[in-house]
């Protein structure tokens, strides 16, 4: 089993999603970025409009539109700052 690490999806009023995952993917302005456990520490800006993707352990995958802030790599995890966050729509 892959290493787990702390992920904190949060816009402007509420904490969207808490929890454990694999992997978190999302696209900066600088690109798209994949974080796994024990990436370096990072801060960059969200791309908009950007989603976000949540790896969790098992293979299931969660996505969220987002639309502003920025993507926080530390020690204890990431955590991601968003205007807004809402879940995305599977594509058809």
């Amino acid at each position: 089993m892959a290493q787990q690490l702390h992920v904190e999806l949060v816009a402007v009023e509420e904490k969207v999603w808490s929890g454990e995952a694999e992997m978190v993917v999302a696209r900066t302005t600088e690109g798209e970025l994949g974080v796994l456990a024990g990436h370096a520490p990072l801060l960059g800006q969200l791309a908009e409009p950007s989603q976000v993707r949540i790896k969790q352990a098992g293979g299931e995958q969660l996505a969220y539109d987002v639309a502003g802030g920025f993507l926080s790599v530390s020690g204890e995890g990431v955590t991601v700052l968003a205007e807004s966050a809402t879940p995305a729509t599977p594509a058809r």
